[in-house]
């Protein structure tokens, strides 16, 4: 099956993932932080992960510094929903209570997150009156 061009893979992720906790990263960074050295052959994958990122419009480089700074563009949440809208897409009809329901079950939650669940769901109720 052809990929959408907004599909992320794993190795993408963890260069996300590294940006979004650190907010900013240099190739170099990049490659230390996700394999603990810096071989040029490591730097290249990591330089050609950053181009696809880029492509995607997932993150953005800073070409006013040298080195260049990357930046996500992607927000953590707003892959999260693509990512949940896919699955219920797949799995459930396109209907998120299902999966959202079984995610509750499986997991748990705590007395915070359940609190934090409420206070969505009130304003959400809020915001369509």
């Amino acid at each position: 099956m052809a990929r959408t061009p907004q599909d992320i893979t794993d190795a993408e992720l963890n260069v996300l993932q590294v940006l979004w906790d650190q907010g900013t990263a240099t190739v170099r960074e990049l490659t230390e932080k996700l394999y603990r050295e810096c071989t040029l052959s490591l730097t290249a994958t990591v330089q050609k992960l950053l181009e696809r990122l880029e492509g995607k419009k997932c993150v953005k480089r800073d070409r006013k510094t040298w080195p260049h700074q990357f930046s996500a563009i992607l927000k953590r949440e707003e892959l999260i929903a693509r990512q949940l809208q896919t699955t219920a897409n797949k799995l459930c009809e396109g209907e998120l209570n299902p999966l959202l329901t079984c995610l509750v079950k499986a997991k748990g939650l705590s007395a915070e997150d359940r609190q934090s669940l409420r206070g969505l769901l009130d304003q959400l109720d809020m915001d369509t009156k």
